[in-house]
């Protein structure tokens, strides 16, 4: 009974937070692109993706017409020490919680048209599976600047 009393008790501060079943509210900041390190090369890009909603959604994928292609990647680390990247359908941002993209973790791996330099911003198009798709920029970086 002591148990019912606790769990009913928990839900329904939950509830009345806000969080129960509300739906993913999705914000992306901090896009960066590395320079490419020649003009036809891949590179990634990386964004900080917040959901403070109270249900999980997933980034499935990223489009823009500045790069002739993207593709959701991730870091992978074999026995030994290496690495190596591993394409991936999607990328969980749970409820509550942040994705922050990195070269250790998740990014998108791009292919931009033409010569691209530090400063310059490149617009994308992230797209999850239950809320709506997010315009933003990323801007051009050199590596480990």
């Amino acid at each position: 009974m002591t148990a019912c009393s606790v769990a009913l008790g928990g839900l329904t501060a939950w509830t009345a937070t806000g969080a129960a079943g509300s739906p993913p509210r999705i914000e992306v900041g901090d896009g960066r692109v590395f320079v490419p390190h020649n003009s036809e090369g891949n590179t990634a890009v990386f964004f900080r993706i917040v959901n403070n909603g109270g249900v999980d959604d997933r980034l499935v994928a990223v489009t823009s017409a500045a790069v002739d292609s993207a593709m959701l990647s991730r870091h992978v680390r074999h026995d030994g020490g290496a690495g190596s990247m591993r394409l991936i359908g999607s990328a969980g941002v749970p409820a509550g919680r942040t994705l922050a993209m990195s070269a250790n973790t998740v990014d998108v791996m791009v292919k931009p048209k033409g010569y691209r330099q530090a400063g310059e911003t490149l617009p994308f198009v992230l797209h999850f599976r239950h809320s709506d798709p997010i315009e933003t920029v990323a801007v051009m970086v050199r590596p480990g600047g």
